[in-house]
């Protein structure tokens, strides 16, 4: 892809980007719908081409950088293209992985994998968000500071149990990781939060995969992408005096 020069406009990197009908795409339109380039990140290479295409078409910027979020040297490479759009403003990590199983069933490969996604990924990720957010020229006195880097979250970071042992330690890891992020660069001007998605999102994923889940859970039991997208960009517009370090976010049906 041919990169244009250093753009004037606010930059947004979203890691974790699938499906049209998901949370990363809909972070990915929201940003851009108020001005942002907007980077793309994904397993996918497909997906993620076509998501920036249909945001082009809808006339803003997006660019794809497909690539595997837990490979540090990928993501230092998407991190240099990232850098070459113009200044980063804004990073959401968005990946997960897990596998559903009862404890004894799985594998240490499988425990592993989720611990890869979820946690190497947002080391890699957050930590090449932190030195472009860091190096991006802007006032640390600004009234949004720096920056912002989000990270999705889940219910299962709160509290682990069957059967989703691996996705439980890793979101937990996840969790931890954004308040050691959020301890060390805060004070540097970054506003670095944790967003626990404590329900079921109404996206391509869940409608493919737990078509049940969907059907049980009626109307308004499943929280909206666009609904999530945009407390995203009100975390992102937080004035400093004031930064949220979690939130949690679930329909209003869901117990809790």
């Amino acid at each position: 892809m041919n990169l244009p020069s250093v753009s004037s406009k606010p930059v947004a990197w979203i890691a974790g980007v699938g499906a049209s009908a998901g949370l990363g795409a809909a972070v990915a339109r929201r940003f851009a719908k108020e001005g942002f380039a907007v980077a793309l990140t994904g397993r996918t290479a497909s997906r993620v081409e076509a998501l920036a295409d249909e945001i082009r078409a809808a006339g803003g910027d997006a660019y794809a950088f497909p690539g595997d979020v837990a490979d540090e040297t990928s993501i230092k490479r998407i991190a240099a293209r990232v850098s070459e759009i113009g200044a980063l403003h804004a990073a959401v990590f968005n990946a997960a992985s897990g596998i559903r199983a009862p404890s004894l069933d799985l594998t240490a490969v499988q425990f592993e994998d989720a611990l890869r996604v979820n946690v190497i990924g947002g080391f890699v990720f957050g930590q090449a968000a932190l030195r472009a957010l860091l190096d991006n020229g802007r006032d640390a006195e600004a009234s949004h500071g720096l920056g912002t880097l989000l990270f999705t979250g889940a219910t299962a970071a709160l509290r682990g149990r069957p059967p989703f042992a691996a996705f439980a330690a890793a979101k937990a890891a996840l969790r931890s990781l954004s308040q050691s992020f959020a301890r060390e660069f805060g004070p540097r001007g970054i506003h670095v939060a944790h967003v626990v998605i404590d329900g079921g999102i109404d996206g391509e994923r869940l409608r493919q995969g737990a078509p049940q889940r969907v059907e049980q859970a009626g109307a308004d039991g499943l929280l909206l992408p666009d609904a999530i997208a945009e407390t995203y960009w009100q975390l992102h517009m937080q004035h400093r005096s004031a930064w949220t370090q979690e939130a949690d976010l679930r329909p209003y049906r869901e117990s809790f």
